[in-house]
């Protein structure tokens, strides 16, 4: 279940394998195997990728359920005794290495007697696991306003095109460039900016697969301009003389029921803490 619902997610054999660190035929055997006990067929596969059958897409919202609550029910009743509860935090995809190491020491500080967590996802399925209450707080691109659910505005980061030979901006397909999956709202920015450049050679899920790919190989593409400063300093990549920058807003999900305890405060404020500590950096 957890493979079929990263297909539906990607939308591709390629990516999903990408992400879980297996092969595509290990992706193809486990979504075979799942359809054989449900007796359904649940993806067709296409030139473009992947699609849910009818029997798929009543299917998913179940497999979200199913596997979200097990991972919940087994850290819960394996707390220790001196922990009284869990928190956990949903980070939209390719933020990990930005959110999660301090926000997680923070909270270590402030609510000690607290079992933290935090998963990465796209934005889709964050807020469908905030909409179940299987998460109690997300970062997202692209929130979806629900009744129970409070959306604030986080921060807004840059998306800059990094090379890692100086160079202008080009029209076209250009030799050894990278499409990293920023969310959909990139997407349709990057084709309006680059009407001539679809469908590019190499796409990536993982900006930091995409990242040393690019390092390793030579080419470029666009990452979060934090993540990309001390690889600037050392030149071993830099800004594409012309390329558009993409202003990417992230948004901070929660439910309403929740937003006054202590415990909400002080993930809050953890959150803070963490963004004010990487801009200075």
């Amino acid at each position: 279940m957890r493979t079929f619902l990263e297909v539906t997610t990607t939308g591709s054999f390629l990516l999903s394998a990408e992400k879980l660190h297996v092969t595509q035929s290990t992706i193809s055997a486990r979504i075979k195997s799942l359809e054989n006990q449900l007796n359904q067929k649940l993806i067709v596969r296409n030139r473009n990728g992947c699609s849910l059958t009818t029997a798929g897409r009543i299917f998913q919202r179940h497999a979200y359920t199913a596997v979200t609550s097990w991972d919940k029910a087994r850290q819960e009743i394996a707390l220790p005794d001196d922990m009284i509860g869990t928190f956990i935090l949903g980070v939209q995809l390719n933020h990990w290495d930005y959110f999660a190491p301090s926000w997680l020491n923070y909270m270590q500080t402030m609510a000690p007697n607290i079992v933290t967590r935090v998963i990465s996802e796209y934005s889709i399925s964050l807020m469908n696991l905030l909409k179940d209450g299987l998460i109690d707080m997300a970062i997202l691109y692209e929130p979806i306003h629900h009744p129970s659910i409070k959306i604030d505005k986080l921060m807004d980061e840059k998306l800059v095109l990094v090379s890692t030979e100086p160079r202008s901006i080009e029209s076209g397909q250009v030799e050894g460039y990278v499409f990293v999956d920023w969310g959909y709202g990139f997407t349709t920015q990057h084709n309006l900016a680059f009407p001539d450049a679809h469908n590019p050679k190499i796409s990536f899920a993982i900006a930091d697969t995409a990242l040393n790919h690019v390092l390793k190989n030579g080419g470029s593409g666009y990452f979060s301009e934090a993540s990309i400063q001390p690889l600037l300093k050392t030149k071993q990549c830099f800004l594409v003389e012309g390329a558009p920058i993409f202003n990417r807003p992230l948004y901070l999900g929660y439910s309403k029921n929740g937003m006054n305890s202590k415990l909400f405060n002080d993930s809050i404020k953890a959150l803070n803490q963490t963004i004010s500590s990487r801009s200075k950096k």
